[in-house]
C-alpha cells in the first residue's frame, strides 16, 4: 500500500463506544438477533476504517472479531482487580461502567491487539481518544499484563517501550518514561521494566529502558527513579513539612552568595 488515509475520528470514536457497549451492555440488554445486528454493523465500521490504513483490512477485521472474547476475558479480570483494589469500588459493573482507569485499560487492549497486527494510526488513535477522555496516556506498543489496574488515573503516562508486569497497581500521575527523547533511540528499549506484584503510588517518574522495578516491590508518591530497584524493595521521597503559628514568626535570614 503506497500512501495511508487517515480514519475519520468521529467514526474512530464512534467505533470504540460501539465495541464498548458490545461487549459491556451496561444500559440495555439486547435480544440474541440485536447483537449480531450490531455485532455484523460494527464489523463493517472496523473494516471500512482499515480499508485505508491496510491492504489486509479484511484479514484484520475478522481476526480482530474472533478475538474479542479474549479481550473481553482479560478485561473482566483487570474489572476485578480495580475491585478487589480500591475500597470505594463496591461492585464490578460500578467500576466497567464509571472507572475512567478501566475505560483507558479497555481501549489499550484493544489497540495494544491490532497494534501487534501491524495495523498503522488507528491503534494510536484509540489510546488517544482515552487520552483525551480520561487523562491517561498508554502508548499501544507497551506491553502490559494481567490484571492491571489503575486508581484515579489523570496524568499516568506509559511509555511505548514499557513492559508491565502481571498484578501491577498504578495511582494517578505515575509516568513511565525515557530518559531522553532523542529520535535515534526510536527503535531501542527506552521505557522500564515493572515487573510482579509491584505498586506505583501517585506522581513517581520511572525513567530508562534498563531501568528495572523488581518484583512485590513499591515505589512511593513523588518519587524519581532512573535505576533498578532489587525485588521486594520500598522506595519513597522524604521531604519536611514545617508548621508554624502566622503570629510573631520571623523568617530566617538566609545569606546566598
Amino acid at each position: 500500500m503506497s500512501a495511508i488515509t487517515i480514519p475519520n475520528q468521529r467514526a474512530v470514536e464512534k467505533s470504540i463506544k460501539s465495541i464498548f457497549e458490545m461487549l459491556f451492555p451496561t444500559t440495555h440488554s439486547y435480544t440474541d438477533a440485536e447483537i449480531e445486528s450490531n455485532r455484523q454493523n460494527l464489523q463493517d465500521q472496523i473494516h471500512e476504517i482499515l480499508e485505508g490504513l491496510t491492504d489486509k483490512n479484511e484479514e484484520v477485521t475478522k481476526r480482530f472479531f474472533n478475538n474479542l472474547d479474549n479481550i473481553k476475558k482479560v478485561l473482566l479480570r483487570d474489572a476485578d482487580f480495580i475491585l478487589e483494589s480500591d475500597p470505594a469500588a463496591t461492585q464490578q459493573i460500578e467500576v466497567i461502567a464509571i472507572y475512567p482507569g478501566f475505560f483507558a485499560i479497555f481501549c489499550y487492549r484493544l489497540a495494544n491487539f491490532l497494534s501487534k497486527l501491524s495495523v498503522p494510526l488507528y491503534p494510536r488513535m484509540v489510546t488517544e481518544y482515552a487520552h483525551r477522555v480520561t487523562g491517561i496516556d498508554i502508548h499501544p506498543g507497551a506491553t502490559i499484563g494481567v490484571p492491571f489496574s489503575i486508581d484515579h488515573g489523570t496524568g499516568i503516562v506509559i511509555g511505548e517501550t514499557a513492559n508491565i508486569g502481571n498484578n501491577v497497581k498504578l495511582y494517578q500521575g505515575v509516568t513511565l518514561g525515557a530518559l531522553s527523547v532523542d529520535k535515534s533511540k526510536a527503535s531501542i528499549k527506552r521505557h522500564p521494566t515493572i515487573e510482579d506484584n509491584v505498586i506505583l503510588y501517585a506522581g513517581c517518574t520511572i525513567l530508562g529502558g534498563e531501568t528495572v522495578v523488581g518484583r512485590n516491590s513499591i515505589i512511593g508518591g513523588n518519587v524519581w527513579l532512573t535505576e533498578s530497584i532489587a525485588p521486594f524493595s520500598v522506595v519513597y521521597h522524604k521531604s519536611e513539612i514545617i508548621v508554624r503559628n502566622q503570629t510573631g514568626y520571623q523568617e530566617p535570614i538566609n545569606f546566598i552568595i
